[in-house]
């Protein structure tokens, strides 16, 4: 599939969802391993409604994850619930095979969705929602400037254990002094 690098980073780039990759979110949407950090364990994806799931989202503030050196796809991130007014946004992202958990691209995506919806879209808070037991990426999060801002109490319910849910976010104010302080 063609991909455009509308955003580079160093390992992968941002570029425009394709609907011909359903099949692949498909797979990754019905493993179990993915399914439970995504809360959808309880759901079966076809690959007709992950073209048109994939559908909604291209073309609005969702790009597609792709390692550079195979134009390899990675996952997706994207904003949501974007407020022009306010300049806020919801921010989601997934890697989509637990094979390429772990080696930094969902940090590496992360900044460039941060740097487009503070640099190009001019927002001035974005936040997240994460699962209390997804250590992994709430370092992630913490990593690239969120703060922890509230919590929702037994909100997430996997087979008979209740967990919480995390709300995080970070200030415009917040992703340029820490792009200030790299620079220096």
């Amino acid at each position: 599939m063609p991909y455009f690098r509308k955003f580079e980073g160093e390992k992968l780039f941002l570029s425009p969802i394709d609907v011909n990759d359903a099949e692949t979110y498909a797979a990754w949407l019905n493993d179990p391993v993915v399914a439970q950090q995504l809360n959808s364990l309880h759901r079966s994806y076809s690959v007709e409604e992950e073209r048109k799931a994939l559908q909604r989202l291209a073309g609005g503030h969702h790009f597609a994850i792709v390692e550079t050196s195979q134009e390899q796809l990675l996952g997706n991130c994207g904003l949501d619930s974007i407020d022009w007014v306010h300049r806020t946004a919801e921010l989601g992202i997934f890697i989509g095979s637990s094979d390429d958990w772990g080696h930094g691209y969902g940090s590496e995506a992360l900044a460039l969705l941060l740097r487009y919806g503070f640099t190009v879209l001019n927002l001035n808070n974005i936040m997240l929602r994460v699962n209390s037991d997804n250590v992994r990426a709430q370092r992630c999060y913490d990593k690239a400037g969120f703060r922890a801002i509230g919590l929702r109490r037994q909100a997430l319910q996997r087979g008979r254990q209740r967990l919480d849910e995390i709300f995080m976010d970070i200030l415009a104010e917040d992703f340029y002094a820490a792009a200030a302080k790299d620079e220096e």
